[in-house]
């Protein structure tokens, strides 16, 4: 009998990817996030060393120039965009808004990314040791009871506010921007770590690995949260568009990334006391949010859909 593929056979990854793909809107949100990180990064180096593209250049000369506008010097073209063209045209200083975006799409990904990232490792702190170790008590309270009415008494808090009081009072950067939303985002994960570590804790496999004489910690981190991480990468996902949108909201108050770095925020922020001489300021960043929190959502639901242990059974 020749040997044979079968799509029911296969690591738990190789058939996660292969229900993914399946999913036509999480691959298309995924092929518009890989695109966009591709233009991002292109753009960081274009705007880091081609002067052409320095979203910070200013040209009174040139200010409110609708999208494909040439500009009015095509002689100093050192000054200039590439071809003399402004492809989204230019803001209230003249400085050219497609420099300004690419900027701000390496900003916006970077936050978004470094604070998912210190979420989920704060999270999947908390959950993993009032999963495995909430039995340990003291002064008659288990340590269990502890850390989850401390992730209660965090989820009261209306996190943006939170996000907005901090913020305002430490120095404006980005560093401070994604700390801060990184060390208010956390509860999720923790919540999802710590079910996952007490639906397996008492199997099989962790009590033969007791058995082999491993350390606690050495079957936390190597037997429970490789079977937990499902649900926390469904969340980091979903995470990240949170991030972004919040860096966007404190950013279009006044309070995120401040000028004359770019952000998608403080580009629309810009933009809306000329919402009707120059709609593009206004729209531009604006579509490039929704596109991305979008696109963001539909990976998320993908891999939630992919990382369905029931999907087998359907």
């Amino acid at each position: 009998m020749s040997a044979h593929t079968s799509p029911a056979f296969g690591s738990p990854a190789a058939l996660a990817w292969r229900a993914l793909r399946q999913d036509r809107l999480a691959v298309c949100g995924l092929a518009f996030l890989a695109l966009l990180t591709i233009i991002a990064l292109l753009g960081a180096a274009c705007t880091n060393f081609v002067p052409a593209f320095d979203p910070t250049t200013v040209r009174l000369t040139d200010k409110l120039l609708p999208p494909f506008a040439y500009a009015s010097d095509l002689v100093a073209s050192d000054d200039l965009p590439a071809l003399g063209q402004y492809f989204l045209g230019t803001d209230e200083l003249g400085r050219d808004v497609f420099s300004r975006m690419l900027q701000g799409a390496v900003v916006s990904l970077s936050i978004g990314f470094v604070a998912v990232g210190i979420s989920m490792i704060v999270g999947i702190f908390f959950g993993a040791v009032a999963g495995y170790f909430g039995e340990l008590s003291w002064l008659g309270l288990s340590l269990d009871t502890v850390l989850m009415r401390f992730t209660d008494a965090m989820l009261c808090f209306p996190t943006f506010f939170l996000i907005l009081t901090v913020v305002a009072l430490l120095p404006a950067s980005i560093y401070n921007i994604m700390i801060v939303i990184g060390l208010t985002s956390w509860m999720g994960t923790a919540r999802f770590v710590r079910a996952e570590v007490l639906s397996l804790k008492d199997r099989d496999f962790v009590i033969a690995a007791h058995a082999t004489g491993l350390s606690s910690w050495r079957i936390v981190t190597a037997h429970l949260l490789p079977n937990a991480m499902a649900p926390v990468l469904v969340s980091a996902t979903v995470g990240v568009a949170s991030a972004i949108l919040t860096e966007s909201a404190l950013s279009f108050l006044g309070f995120g990334v401040q000028p004359p770095d770019a952000t998608w925020g403080n580009i629309l922020a810009d933009g809306k006391t000329f919402i009707f001489d120059a709609p593009w300021l206004f729209f531009v960043p604006g579509v490039a949010i929704l596109l991305v929190v979008l696109a963001f959502n539909l990976v998320g639901e993908g891999l939630r859909e992919a990382l369905d242990p029931r999907r087998a059974e359907r």
